[in-house]
């Protein structure tokens, strides 16, 4: 499942990384014709084919629709490019194993190191390894203990996940008086349960009507998404809305709200699963929304390590340099916009 930590970066929208072409791109105001260049000529990354460059890749095991998706953006994302070589481990939940597939990764010289970390303590010193000897680090999302071990990380945003559910369930209910919630998180040992649940409460804090009456603890699995949404169930009567953490817990517990014949409430899932965008789409289920945790960072990933390995900087941008941090934004997909990021849901 995702994780990162509560850093604040450079926010990217979260689809940047497959409406651009290829091309990392950041927002930027509207400037006027005669406006001035920027202060450097540095040539931006863009498709043109440039400098040669070979990416390695390290990740964790792929057991979970998300981590695969993560796998699948970044080797697709490297094809698109004739001047990029991408050398992938095999993924491991093991975190000797991946130590050793990116120790062999150094050894090979790649030019730039684009890994998620297992665990992010334990990988840490690889990473500083990696630095040390002149090969720059992408660290995507699970994060590095000292930002010494990566040139640049960018990740997802838990607490802007909460923050953006709890806001949209806000403004469904926001004319209900004495409307009730509960929440469906994920695993509760995990510091990402508690950023979701963290910008969940911080946005309820603005509708003094809602409040949030019950919550459990999953497991990002179907089984225990199916369990525990039983569970609540049968302990709430009546509520109106309910967020789940993660959509692929949440094909469980819409299995446990259809099998107790119940749709008085709107659910809203959580990381952006194409089955969910599929149910939004169909409107046929209480699962009305999902808040992204976007695969695609994978990427947009690729397309940072590109430009570091050419020595270039990010189109849409006046510095030299790619940025440090990039923020994924956690956007809401619903019925409006579901068809436009129908191609980034992950199975």
């Amino acid at each position: 499942m995702p994780e990162t930590t509560s850093r604040r970066g450079l926010l990217f929208g979260a689809a940047a990384a497959v409406t651009t072409g290829g091309l990392l791109t950041a927002c930027t105001s509207n400037e006027p014709k005669d406006a001035k260049p920027a202060a450097n000529d540095k040539p931006a990354a863009d498709d043109k084919p440039g400098k040669h460059v070979t990416i390695g890749f390290a990740g964790p095991q792929a057991d979970h629709g998300w981590l695969n998706a993560i796998n699948d953006n970044a080797t697709e994302r490297a094809k698109k490019y004739s001047d990029v070589t991408l050398e992938a481990t095999e993924g491991s939940n093991d975190t000797a194993a991946q130590i050793g597939q990116v120790e062999t990764l150094i050894n090979k010289k790649v030019d730039v190191l684009v890994i998620l970390p297992a665990d992010g303590k334990a990988l840490t010193q690889v990473g500083l390894k990696a630095m040390r000897a002149g090969i720059p680090v992408v660290n995507l999302d699970r994060i590095f203990n000292t930002p010494q071990a990566y040139r640049c990380w960018i990740g997802g945003d838990n607490y802007g996940m909460g923050l953006s559910a709890g806001n949209y369930i806000g403004e469904q209910l926001k004319d209900k008086k004495n409307a009730k919630v509960v929440e469906l998180a994920g695993l509760d040992n995990l510091e990402l349960t508690k950023q979701r649940t963290q910008g969940f409460d911080d946005a309820l804090k603005n509708y003094p009507n809602i409040k949030k009456v019950a919550r459990q603890a999953a497991e990002f699995t179907v089984e225990s998404g199916q369990a525990k949404m039983s569970q609540l169930l049968q302990a709430q009567k009546n509520f109106d809305a309910v967020w789940n953490h993660d959509d692929d817990q949440g094909v469980g517990a819409l299995r446990a709200i259809k099998q107790a014949g119940r749709d008085d409430f709107l659910m809203v899932g959580g990381a952006g699963a194409l089955s969910a965008m599929q149910a939004i789409e169909a409107g046929n289920s209480v699962l009305k929304a999902t808040v992204l945790y976007p695969p695609t960072m994978a990427a947009s990933a690729i397309d940072l390590a590109r430009a570091l390995g050419q020595g270039k900087g990010v189109s849409g941008m006046a510095e030299f340099e790619i940025p440090a941090h990039v923020t994924l934004f956690s956007a809401v997909v619903d019925k409006d916009n579901v068809a436009q990021y129908m191609p980034t849901g992950f199975k």
